[in-house]
């Protein structure tokens, strides 16, 4: 199975849009769990990983790491 890479403040799409009418997510929170914020509304989500790898659809917008 090819798994995505994803980072840091990566802005995401996933496969369900929340119920604010917004598909856009940035990951805020890595580990265990990846939490991601609505970047319409701004409410967060705490998911655990292996559910969030399941539910991405692609990554919208890749944040340098060299910062």
């Amino acid at each position: 199975m090819e798994e995505k890479i994803f980072g840091l403040n990566d802005i995401v799409e996933m496969k369900k849009a929340h119920p604010c009418g917004e598909n856009r997510w940035k990951i805020i929170r890595l580990g265990m769990d990846i939490r991601i914020k609505c970047e319409g509304c701004g409410h967060s989500v705490l998911i655990p990983r292996k559910e969030f790898v399941r539910k991405l659809k692609k990554i919208l917008v890749k944040q340098n790491e060299e910062s």
